[in-house]
């Protein structure tokens, strides 16, 4: 009876979605604020009295870390990786259902045993049987591939290391169970101590292991954020499902840099890699329309133009919307206001609609100059030429800032035909001058829409 007074007491309950730990059970989380998300889960063991001290060495004569990496064969995968895979390293790919995160397993899997490499792929969600029908859609078969379907986190790893393959890919970390802790499958505790083990393993016996994560309705991995600090490379699947390209984006990358994309198109064969994706998002671009104009973006070394659309009309409600698809909805609210200010347009009693077409996402300030030029242009129902580009920053006052990048910028706009470049003044004086296409500097809002509209 004792002993079931002090399980009972022992007994710990924790949040599935921040990881927030309490004695007794609630019905809200106090600290995240949702409802019946704390999950009974069995008490740490202790591990004592610390057994002695280990032995420091000098940085100097560590073991050197420009391991040879392994090319995935995707050109577009190996940019974001920055390189290919690094041995031992764990990778965590992100997105939402159906946007093509098994697809893109398959692939790399198919890409890597295709150089003479073992490869192993555990499924924890389908059967065999539906993942060879997949792959042989995706053309994605290789005998050095290897299947598992299997969720028992101590029974993969040992396969791993009796079979010590190249790349091991685990589908999903949302699906393994710890054997040795009573939680479900998907709970904090056991995702958390699922990566834990994998992670170990990695490290350990220096195999490579590539982690898919289902998200959740916010758009965030499942299971306690502590997992995405525990890896060494998160990326993120973005797009929309109803559009054809897909990007990969690095969010965490400790071999790396983190501003680099892969650019993909879903096809009936599976992902297809985008090596120019300029010209792909400006395919179908409308020509002389008002309201659209083309502005260059980087991301990370690699310069994309996309087109910024605007739709300005007179609203019939009380209130004005203003909605952006692809960039920031609070930056809009910002241009709109500068440009009523300083450009003396009445956008008040109008809805205004931005997109930036072909389903990618814009964070950087160089689209302000983009945003301002279409927001005008639909507003006054006149076409901005369809061989001008516009690049810059826009302050509250009115000014043109400039932007970083602006030499990889002018040499893509040139190299697909464009003629002239509005950009900020103070950049333009930093770049040398050209004769295939002209570099027009603008220094506040009122040159800009008297060069582009006069």
């Amino acid at each position: 009876m004792n002993i079931k007074k002090k399980q009972k007491h022992n007994a710990l309950f924790r949040c599935q979605q921040c990881s927030y730990r309490s004695r007794k059970w609630l019905g809200k989380c106090p600290d995240c604020g949702e409802w019946d998300t704390l999950v009974e889960e069995a008490p740490s063991v202790s591990l004592g009295s610390l057994k002695g001290a280990i032995q420091p060495v000098p940085l100097d004569q560590a073991p050197d870390g420009d391991e040879e990496r392994t090319a995935t064969g995707i050109s577009e995968l190996d940019r974001v990786l920055g390189g290919g895979i690094v041995p031992g390293s764990v990778t965590l790919i992100g997105g939402e259902p159906g946007i093509g995160k098994s697809t893109i397993i398959l692939h790399m899997l198919a890409a890597v045993a295709s150089r003479d490499l073992d490869v192993l792929y555990v499924s924890g969600e389908e059967s065999s049987r539906q993942i060879k029908l997949r792959a042989k859609r995706l053309n994605a078969i290789h005998p050095r591939e290897f299947l598992a379907t299997e969720s028992e986190v101590d029974t993969i790893i040992a396969t791993a290391v009796q079979m010590r393959p190249a790349l091991v890919a685990v589908d999903s970390i949302q699906t393994l169970v710890c054997s040795d802790i009573a939680s479900a499958p998907g709970s904090v505790s056991q995702v958390r101590e699922s990566a834990y083990r994998l992670i170990e393993a990695a490290k350990r016996e220096n195999i490579p292991i590539v982690m898919v994560g289902h998200v959740t309705k916010e758009g965030s991995i499942a299971g306690p954020k502590v997992l995405e600090h525990m890896v060494d490379t998160v990326l993120y699947f973005e797009g929309d499902r109803s559009h054809a390209f897909r990007i990969l984006r690095t969010v965490k990358n400790r071999f790396g840099s983190t501003n680099e994309i892969g650019v993909f198109e879903m096809k009936q064969e599976g992902l297809v890699q985008v090596t120019n994706p300029s010209e792909i998002f400006l395919a179908e671009r409308p020509l002389d329309e008002p309201g659209s104009v083309v502005m260059p973006s980087v991301e990370g070394s690699r310069p994309i133009l996309v087109e910024v659309q605007a739709l300005v009309s007179p609203t019939n409600l009380g209130t004005a919307r203003r909605t952006a698809i692809g960039a920031d909805p609070h930056r809009l609210s910002l241009l709109c206001a500068v440009l009523e200010k300083k450009g003396g347009m009445d956008l008040y009693g109008h809805d205004i609609f931005l997109n930036i077409a072909g389903g990618i996402r814009i964070d950087e300030p160089a689209l302000d100059l983009g945003v301002i030029s279409a927001l005008a242009s639909s507003l006054l129902e006149r076409s901005i030429p369809s061989t001008t580009v516009v690049c810059g920053e826009v302050g509250l006052a009115g000014e043109v800032r400039a932007v970083g990048q602006l030499d990889i910028r002018v040499r893509e706009a040139e190299r697909l035909g464009f003629t002239r470049f509005i950009l900020p003044k103070s950049g333009k004086d930093r770049l040398p001058e050209t004769s295939d296409i002209e570099l027009i500097g603008v220094s506040s809002l009122q040159e800009l829409l008297e060069i582009v509209f006069n």
